[in-house]
């Protein structure tokens, strides 16, 4: 089969991982009898320096007309000033808006090699495998006003928390059905005791829960399910939750799978009526740029190559190709293959390209 395949390495250590996972999409295509057409764009910083926005138009419609997006991350110390009127950030957000990349599906998973890798307790960590959907469209990050100004008795700021209905319903649905694929259990997270937009959140959950008689629906205050997270993470099973407090609860989830260079994601659009059927979508690691490492080739590239096997199970509809590579990574970990962040102490660890190529043999051998 033919496919087509935006690629948007980006700034930092995104063309780093980038790269590693192109190399893994080759075995697959190699293996099975595939050709990924790929298609290279500007995201970030990169496109500020060349284009003066952080996201063409153009680029922009490649993605639209491909069947998928592999990305890398944006952003770093170049282009941090605050008063900066043109962020690399910006071309992200415009991505998911302009695709209505609404549903971010975030897996946690601890690997039973990476224990030790943790600061959590080992007994803590045993059985996590969850999975955190969070609304990517709405909220803080989009809603207006959002501005600062200059008084008289000093400088102010405001951005705006807002939620309607359908965004709200659209995601639940998401996650229920997400719900029913596994063990169906959903914990919605929000903060119902201070925020009207969560109050009318679990509302709403209520009221979606009635078409999914067979998920146990429970709610939980996100300043909770943060302490949860760590005290027993065990407990859950999908999430879903609003904008910002997604962002923050998938990066304090990192800490239990030893890095975030473990942790893939998918965003998806509306044509995703469940997370089995092929759609529309974007495939990042959720670790960002890490300017402080970029260029020096230690990068972790697995959170990439989890997020191209991401994209050929939900995108593409390519469930063994997709299980072929996330049977390489366990094998590759099992055989104690390491990167930096996950090194055991005293041990060599390797090089960005030296795990990817690890894993990307372990696939080819399938």
């Amino acid at each position: 089969m033919n496919f087509s395949i935006a690629v948007l390495p980006g700034d930092g250590i995104g063309p780093e991982v980038v790269e590693q996972g192109v190399k893994a999409l080759g075995a697959v295509g190699g293996l099975y009898g595939h050709a990924f057409k790929l298609s290279y764009g500007d995201i970030g910083g990169v496109s500020i320096d060349k284009h003066g926005v952080a996201l063409r138009d153009e680029t922009l419609e490649m993605c639209r007309r491909s069947h998928a997006i592999l990305f890398g991350a944006v952003g770093g110390p170049k282009w941090d000033d605050p008063k900066a009127k043109v962020r690399p950030e910006q071309g992200l957000l415009a991505l998911r808006k302009g695709l209505n990349l609404f549903a971010n599906l975030r897996p946690v998973k601890v690997f039973p090699q990476l224990i030790d890798a943790s600061p959590v307790k080992a007994e803590v960590l045993k059985g996590v495998d969850m999975m955190v959907v969070r609304e990517l469209t709405g909220g803080l990050y989009f809603a207006k006003p959002k501005r600062r100004w200059q008084t008289p008795t000093g400088r102010r700021g405001v951005d705006t928390l807002r939620y309607t209905e359908a965004e709200i319903c659209r995601i639940l649905h998401v996650g229920f059905q997400l719900a029913r694929t596994r063990r169906k259990k959903l914990i919605s997270v929000d903060k119902a005791n201070v925020l009207e937009t969560s109050r009318l959140w679990r509302e709403l959950a209520v009221e979606v829960s009635r078409e999914y008689p067979d998920v146990a629906l429970d709610h939980m205050l996100v300043d909770t399910a943060a302490m949860q997270l760590v005290r027993a993470p065990s407990k859950f099973d999908v999430i879903v939750t609003e904008n910002t407090f997604g962002d923050i609860l998938t990066d304090e989830a990192a800490v239990l799978a030893g890095s975030m260079g473990m942790l893939p994601s998918a965003s998806l659009a509306p044509s995703a009526k469940s997370a089995g059927g092929p759609a529309l979508g974007l495939y990042e690691p959720i670790h960002g740029s890490a300017p402080d490492i970029a260029g020096k080739g230690i990068a972790n590239p697995v959170a990439t190559l989890l997020s191209v096997a991401m994209m050929l199970r939900l995108s593409l509809g390519l469930n063994r190709e997709a299980e072929s590579i996330e049977r390489a990574v366990e094998l590759a970990l099992a055989d104690g293959y390491r990167t930096a962040d996950i090194a055991k102490p005293g041990s060599k660890p390797l090089s960005t390209a030296e795990m990817g190529r690890r894993v990307t043999g372990l696939v080819a051998a399938a």
